[in-house]
């Protein structure tokens, strides 16, 4: 994805132009990979833009930075207008995604990062779908990667730490050049974990079935899905899935805060459904979307209002 610049990027608690928010080749988490991060998206809507879920993102990026130990200087409260601020002092015209990052600055060197200052930048782009409008609707290829998903106790899995995305870098890489859109990882046991940035669902018998996430992100997005779900009347079941579940679905898809709801057309070469968007997927996008943009009156207290 090329990224399209916008105006301004809130930086240690200043507006900035964007050109100049930058920093030293010298900045630890740069070397040693220890930052945290989060995705947000803000929705165009008739009434000026809503960011949703603002807390709970902002709550998972404290969460975060608290495993990595990592002490952010300034409070949820600052960081959550720190949001607003970046949408209001920018000019858009589609749909934003934000991303908030807390990273180690420059002042030290070693593996270590105690002493290290701690950064904070909050920057917002226009982005629309994540793999392309036609994905929404056609559906993506999926590969099953050689990569596993890092066990519990080998990487902080519940933090959405930059250095956990290595991992996915690598699982995205071979599955583009073995021709497919996404990757899907295995956990270390063998079962179906999530995908690069994603969390994976199957349909079997009418039954909407996602895996445990103990070795995956709490994802907020697939909380969203699950609770959409469980409103329009469908059945729930958060399982394991192995390799054999995935190829066999009645239906599958992604969700995620970038992929929203990502119909799943082939997995391993093999169809799924009808090889396009099944009944289901498009029944939670639809709501999904109605959501994120204030149309459905349970989500409104979900959104944040920036006119």
């Amino acid at each position: 994805m090329a990224l399209p610049e916008s105006q301004y990027i809130w930086y240690d608690g200043k507006m900035v132009a964007w050109k100049d928010a930058t920093t030293h080749v010298l900045t630890h988490s740069l070397h040693y990979g220890n930052a945290v991060f989060e995705g947000v998206r803000a929705y165009k809507l008739d009434e000026g833009y809503g960011i949703f879920k603002l807390k709970e993102h902002t709550k998972r990026l404290f969460n975060s930075a608290k495993a990595c130990l990592i002490d952010i200087p300034f409070s949820e409260d600052e960081i959550n207008q720190a949001h607003i601020d970046v949408i209001a002092q920018n000019t858009f015209n589609n749909n934003v995604y934000i991303r908030p990052i807390v990273f180690l600055g420059y002042g030290k060197m070693g593996v270590s990062h105690i002493g290290c200052p701690v950064n904070v930048a909050v920057a917002a782009w226009e982005w629309g779908a994540y793999m392309g409008e036609e994905a929404l609707e056609n559906g993506i290829k999926v590969k099953i990667s050689s990569w596993a998903k890092p066990g519990a106790n080998t990487m902080m899995a519940k933090a959405k730490a930059s250095a956990n995305y290595f991992n996915s870098q690598m699982a995205g890489y071979e599955a583009h050049t073995a021709g497919c859109d996404e990757a899907l990882l295995l956990d270390p046991q063998g079962f179906i974990a999530e995908g690069p940035g994603e969390c994976f669902f199957i349909v079997r018998n009418g039954a909407i079935i996602t895996p445990p996430n103990d070795t995956s992100l709490e994802s907020i997005t697939q909380a969203t899905v699950i609770e959409i779900a469980k409103d329009l009347g469908y059945e729930v079941r958060r399982e394991r899935l192995t390799r054999d579940h995935a190829y066999t679905a009645d239906e599958a898809f992604f969700t995620g805060t970038a992929a929203e709801v990502t119909p799943i057309a082939y997995i391993d070469g093999r169809k799924i459904g009808s090889g396009k968007r099944g009944e289901v997927a498009k029944r939670l996008q639809d709501e999904y979307f109605a959501a994120v943009t204030g149309k459905v009156e349970k989500y409104k207290k979900f959104i944040t209002i920036i006119k």
